[in-house]
Order: C-alpha cells, then sequence, then structure tokens
C-alpha cells in the first residue's frame, strides 16, 4: 500500500518535471524566465512576488510559467531564513544601524526612523541576495537545458555524416 502510493507520487513527480523541462522557448528563454522569478522571490512583497516574476519575466523575454515557479524560493518554510540573511547582507554593507531599541521611549519619529532603518537594509540585501541567486541560477538552468541541446545537435551531425559516407 506504501509502495503503490510511493510510486504514484514519484511517476507524478517525474512527470511535473518532464512538463517543466519541455516548456517553450529556448535555453535562454527559459533561464531568464527561472532568473527573474527568482529575483523576485528574494524580495519581502508577500503576494506580489509572482506578479512581478512575471512582469520581469517579460521585461527580459523570459518565460512566464517558470518565472512564476521560480518565486517559489520563497515559501513560509524559507520565509524566515532568506529574510533574515537579506537583511544580515543589507547590514553589512549599510551598517549595523542603532541596535538599542527601548519601546518605551519610542514615539512617532522614532518609529519612522527604525521602520526606515529595517527596510533600507532588508531591501538592499534582497537587491543583492536576488541579482546573486538570478544569475548563478540562470547559468545552472541555461547550462543543463544546453548541455543536452548540444549533444543532440552533435547526434544530428554524425549521423548526417556516417549517411553521407554510406551513399
Amino acid at each position: 500500500m506504501i509502495q503503490q502510493t510511493l510510486q504514484g507520487i514519484s511517476r507524478r513527480l517525474r512527470r511535473w518535471l518532464v512538463w517543466l523541462w519541455q516548456q517553450e522557448g529556448t535555453p535562454g528563454q527559459r533561464a531568464r524566465g527561472v532568473a527573474a522569478g527568482v529575483f523576485s522571490g528574494c524580495f519581502p512583497f508577500f503576494g506580489l512576488q509572482t506578479l512581478l516574476g512575471v512582469a520581469l519575466a517579460s521585461v527580459v523575454r523570459g518565460n512566464h510559467v517558470l518565472a512564476a515557479i521560480g518565486t517559489w524560493i520563497s515559501n513560509p518554510i524559507t520565509y524566515l531564513p532568506l529574510y533574515w540573511f537579506n537583511y544580515q547582507v543589507g547590514c553589512y554593507v549599510i551598517g549595523q544601524g542603532q541596535n538599542d531599541f527601548d519601546l518605551t521611549q519610542l514615539n512617532d519619529q522614532d518609529l519612522w526612523a527604525q521602520g526606515w532603518a529595517f527596510s533600507t537594509r532588508l531591501l538592499l540585501g534582497s537587491s543583492l541576495v536576488g541579482a546573486s541567486a538570478a544569475l548563478f541560477t540562470s547559468c545552472v538552468v541555461y547550462g543543463l537545458l544546453k548541455g543536452p541541446a548540444k549533444a543532440k545537435s552533435r547526434q544530428r551531425v554524425y549521423r548526417r555524416r556516417s549517411q553521407s559516407k554510406h551513399d
């Protein structure tokens, strides 16, 4: 019973991966789509990441479906570590800022200042981490997609040469 269930899940996963792998577009378009999604997924704009990823994929002429899937880099499991890391990167670049945060002394101006300090560090870190992750992801995806295409191209050339020798 458990083995059949696992086989069914495995079969569905393989079908989904094949469907994903066969998305339309050149390897470059597909890699740009995934990269746009990964970049957008690194930002803390909950609910808008997919829209941003698809919009960015349109700008860079990438695959829209893969851009939407690329935003899944951030999900309820990865939110906390991803955004903490992004914030730390922003703090490294800009500087730590004020660590003293006393709620009893907080007024409207302090609230805005703290919010601004936190937001700038998080967004800068998200931009840098997103750009790095997008570049890495696009290179990996492009290499994975281009590799089989090169192999097929070499096979076609080899077949043509061997057929012309037999003629």
